[in-house]
């Protein structure tokens, strides 16, 4: 499908942005914008310099992923958005499992994506936000092979730096793509039949090849 094609496109891009593991402290002190642009040339780097990555080492690059990039997304607040009105209905174990699926889903998705990574350069295009803003939007294009792609973040500013929680690929805001499919499934079969839907998708892509 077409959204599926631009979100993987859009999170390659994604995974290559994402990697700068810094402290809380540092955090404070770095604009959202530069931010972005600090942690894509770390994440680059990283990419490039390990063989084992470029060779396709799922685990290394998932360790990668869940070490670099996960700490800068609000991960609570991005599947509450995902989840709409329904959030709400859940109880506190169904909010934990829901959130830890979605964060497993995503792990591996950018995992998949960090192979992508080959000679994109990042353009940040100036950013529209006060110094009293505790939310902005960092604009980007990422250029490559073919056409530039258009990938922005929604930022917070929390008491342990700026997190992102919620990626816009080519227009479309993935949380708000991932409410449409998930209040489909938690209409059909409950808020336990989205927690399945998503576990039954991890584990399949945690399967070896073949089987």
């Amino acid at each position: 499908m077409l959204f599926k094609s631009i979100v993987a496109r859009g999170l390659a891009v994604l995974a290559l942005h994402l990697g700068l593991s810094l402290s809380a402290q540092a955090a404070d002190i770095v604009a959202p914008d530069a931010l972005i642009r600090q942690v894509s040339t770390d994440v680059i780097d990283s990419v490039k310099s390990d063989k084992a990555i470029q060779g396709g080492d799922v685990q290394k690059i998932i360790a990668l992923v869940d070490a670099k990039v996960m700490p800068h997304i609000n991960f609570q607040r991005m599947t509450a958005t995902a989840t709409g009105r329904f959030w709400r209905q859940a109880s506190p174990e169904q909010q934990k499992r829901l959130q830890d699926e979605f964060k497993t889903l995503l792990v591996r998705t950018y995992a998949g994506a960090l192979t992508q990574v080959k000679d994109q350069t990042i353009s940040l295009k100036p950013l529209r936000a006060g110094a009293e803003d505790t939310e902005v939007v960092v604009r980007t294009e990422v250029r490559g092979k073919g056409d530039p792609i258009q990938l922005d973040y929604r930022l917070e500013k929390s008491a342990g730096g700026w997190k992102i929680y919620d990626v816009n690929v080519l227009g479309i805001w993935l949380a708000d793509q991932y409410k449409n499919s998930f209040a489909q499934e938690i209409g059909a079969n409950g808020i336990d039949g989205l927690i399945k839907m998503l576990a039954d998708k991890n584990q399949k892509a945690a399967a070896p090849a073949g089987k």
